[in-house]
């Protein structure tokens, strides 16, 4: 199958400055989950690379150090377009990273023993805030519309976009504390999480990429959202901050 190079949408036209993840909320909730679901041994050997800091108090590293133009190269790991048709794996990955790529990256620098304490501590953070990167759909957005931040809605009659609405408007408005959103998330027993953790992070980005393409078709330019969108759409954003949790956990247990 022909190969089609992958585009970044900040990498074409947004500053590192300008790019927008989950809201930390949304990050803290992910992390908030995975603490709860790792292995004994997980847990020590990250509470010896983050000095007893807990993964939701380190999971909006990615985006904390987007203000250090140090760091600029890491930009390209927090998104990835390509076709909505398409396989991640159809694709030719851009030559300046994508979110799948800056995982794999994180996953071997941490669980390489070898490597510093403090390069390990730096790419487990960054890997904490990937994999909630990972399960937020816009992230997985098309390329046209730099991933909906070109997609121009109303929410609640304030001019905004649609990754904008997915990044922070739908957790923000709900209300809740991160710990109580957590707490409130459904209550699933190890059969039904086994089964969320199943897969790879390719199986993953493909996932995102299906719900993002739900969420295009739900709605078109201009709109104006309501209580109405955050009802039909809360139940899928409450799965996705569950399931990237599952998967985060799953992810350090087994490096660990």
């Amino acid at each position: 199958m022909k190969k089609i190079t992958i585009l970044f949408f900040f990498i074409i036209q947004f500053s590192f400055g300008n790019a927008m993840f989950w809201s930390k909320k949304g990050h803290r909730v992910v992390g908030q989950v995975a603490q709860e679901y790792l292995s004994r041994k997980a847990k020590r050997e990250i509470n010896k690379l983050l000095d007893n800091q807990s993964l939701a108090s380190v999971s909006n590293f990615g985006d904390e150090i987007k203000a250090d133009k140090r760091y600029k190269k890491f930009s390209a790991w927090h998104y990835v377009n390509f076709p909505a048709d398409k396989k991640y794996t159809d694709v030719e990955p851009s030559k300046y990273g994508d979110i799948i790529i800056g995982i794999e990256k994180c996953i071997n620098i941490v669980k390489d023993t070898k490597n510093s304490k403090d390069d390990r501590a730096f790419y487990l953070k960054m890997l904490i805030h990937l994999i909630g990167d990972l399960h937020q759909p816009m992230h997985v957005g098309r390329l046209e519309d730099k991933g909906g931040n070109d997609f121009q809605v109303h929410w609640f009659n304030k001019g905004t976009n649609l990754h904008k609405v997915w990044d922070s408007h739908l957790i923000e408005n709900n209300g809740m504390s991160y710990t109580e959103l957590s707490e409130s998330l459904p209550k699933l027993n190890k059969e039904q999480r086994k089964k969320l953790q199943e897969g790879t992070i390719y199986d993953w980005v493909e996932e995102s990429q299906d719900v993002a393409n739900e969420i295009y078709s739900s709605v078109k330019v201009g709109e104006k959202l309501w209580y109405g969108y955050s009802y039909k759409w809360w139940g899928t954003v409450e799965n996705q901050l569950q399931v990237g949790g599952l998967r985060l956990a799953k992810v350090l247990n087994t490096i660990f």
